[in-house]
């Protein structure tokens, strides 16, 4: 196991570090002299960081890829509010050294109580159809075994191992205590829209070495995968209602809400509409949590700007501790629509003192 994770930056910031990671993305580009350099984003089961090597760049450009594993000797510091490292040696790490536990992260929970409590609620389901639906998914066991160990996402929310059923376990309690304040939902219905919502995701990303896209999730998306995988298992079921089973490809299609977001419909029944709502707050929610325990120790109750809800975020039991900083500025770059352009680590190299040359190829 390696002893540096993204998780331990505070206690080790403006520190050298060897460590290892596997690389998220990389890119090349230039300095203001037209030199390269090197922007990778690196990961470990803990989370990312943004990482840059200034110096002696063109003897490493070809050395490695994208779900390469890396030894890296580097600065971590901070810019902006956010954890860097400035990287001074790296090299590609071979097969025998890498232990996968390290770099993926995994759910803290428990995953067969997440099963048993899904399975739990699939048996109290009233609607015959329905229950047949669900258990026939259930008990296949390449489809049990991804959906208990597949990420929910790649980076947005529920980004880990195990977490496409914790999100659907969350979703599955939000949608029955929903159902008890709007008895005109069909409680069967929601929670097999929920269960079937994201399941073609266990074939749209991998997670093997990081988490990415197949080639068939990305030319398909999990939508029409998931439509595919519904006709295959309703062949099975020739009793099932075609009525049902209209309802149930709306839930699908319809769940992010808006067209701008993938939906080639809007949602049109109570159900969808309802399905689609819980969604969006369970993975908010998520991502909030994430960002608020990867950035707890940090200095403040603010955290970072957070580029999928489009804002930093309160920590709001800091605040109410008295944990008082200045806001984040409310016409920042980030939020006016420049973050792309607007680089999260520094533009030029960290002004260190040199370091000793202790990374060595054999023993690092």
């Amino acid at each position: 196991m390696k002893e540096f994770f993204i998780s331990g930056c505070p206690q080790q910031e403006n520190k050298v570090v060897t460590t290892s990671f596997v690389v998220a993305t990389k890119q090349v580009k230039a300095k203001k002299n037209g030199e390269p350099y090197l922007a990778l984003v690196l990961a470990d089961r803990t989370g990312q960081i943004e990482a840059k090597m200034w110096d002696n760049v063109e003897e490493f450009i070809d050395a490695f890829e994208q779900d390469d594993f890396l030894k890296i000797k580097g600065l971590v510091n901070k810019y902006k509010n956010r954890f860097q490292l400035t990287i001074h040696k790296l090299r590609r790490m071979e097969e025998a050294e890498i232990d996968y536990t390290d770099y993926l992260p995994k759910t803290t929970k428990d995953i067969g109580e997440l099963w048993r409590t899904l399975t739990e609620y699939v048996a109290s389901f009233q609607n015959p159809h329905l229950k047949s639906l669900v258990e026939l998914f259930m008990e296949d066991r390449e489809i049990a075994e991804r959906y208990r160990n597949a990420p929910a996402a790649k980076t947005l929310h529920h980004a880990y191992i195990g977490g496409l059923l914790d999100h659907v376990v969350s979703l599955f309690r939000s949608c029955d205590l929903m159902c008890q304040n709007y008895p005109q939902v069909n409680r069967d219905l929601l929670l097999t829209g929920a269960f079937l919502h994201d399941i073609g995701k266990i074939h749209e990303l991998t997670y093997n070495r990081a988490f990415s896209y197949t080639t068939r999730g990305q030319l398909l998306g999990h939508m029409i995968i998931e439509l595919e995988m519904l006709q295959a298992k309703l062949a099975k079921l020739p009793d099932f209602p075609a009525e049902l089973k209209t309802l149930l490809e709306h839930l699908i299609i319809s769940h992010h809400g808006q067209y701008d977001f993938g939906s080639p419909k809007l949602p049109m029944f109570p159900e969808a509409l309802m399905l689609h709502y819980l969604d969006d707050l369970d993975s908010k929610m998520e991502a909030m949590r994430a960002q608020l325990e990867r950035e707890g120790g940090l200095d403040g109750p603010w955290t970072s700007y957070n580029a999928s809800l489009g804002r930093p975020l309160l920590d709001s039991r800091k605040f109410l501790q008295g944990e008082k900083v200045a806001a984040p500025a409310s016409a920042s770059v980030e939020e006016s629509g420049a973050l792309a352009t607007t680089p999260a680590v520094q533009e030029s190299p960290a002004s260190a003192a040199p370091v000793p040359d202790l990374f060595s190829e054999q023993k690092a």
